[in-house]
């Protein structure tokens, strides 16, 4: 692998690190989703790095050119975080569907208890409070 090449490999890796890191710490990126994220960044910041590994995973892939491996390696990493953030989706869908249905559901039962006419008021009320103006 050229030199070049390996160089900004490292620096993309690490330069997605340090981002992620800062997203967490802003708390602009939720913990779990951060793992999935590092676990990546570090697996080709290693890749990057250790040429020679790279160059054993080329050739157990068949990609004649390491750093083509590196990219199809990065490829499928964004394949599986996309696929994990699509069940997220799905799932907080589903959650609001329910909530919308529930928020639905209250507002009518709200609706139906505030459209009845006062109940009358007890004598024992009205005479409570009679004693306490006088």
């Amino acid at each position: 692998m050229d030199a070049r090449i390996q160089i900004v490999a490292i620096l993309a890796a690490a330069a997605l690190i340090l981002v992620l890191l800062e997203l967490v710490r802003r708390r602009r990126l939720l913990e779990r989703y951060a793992l999935l994220w590092l676990f990546s960044a570090l697996v080709l910041l290693g890749l990057a790095v250790w040429r020679g590994l790279l160059e054993d995973v080329a050739s157990v892939l068949g990609v004649a050119y390491p750093p083509n491996a590196l990219f199809l390696i990065a490829f499928g990493f964004v394949l599986a975080l996309l696929l994990h953030f699509s069940l997220a989706v799905s799932r907080l869908s589903d959650q609001s569907k329910v909530l919308a249905q529930r928020l639905a559901l209250l507002e009518e039962r709200l609706g139906r208890v505030g459209s009845r006419p006062p109940e009358s008021e007890s004598a024992a009320e009205r005479e409570l409070e009679t004693s306490v103006r006088d």
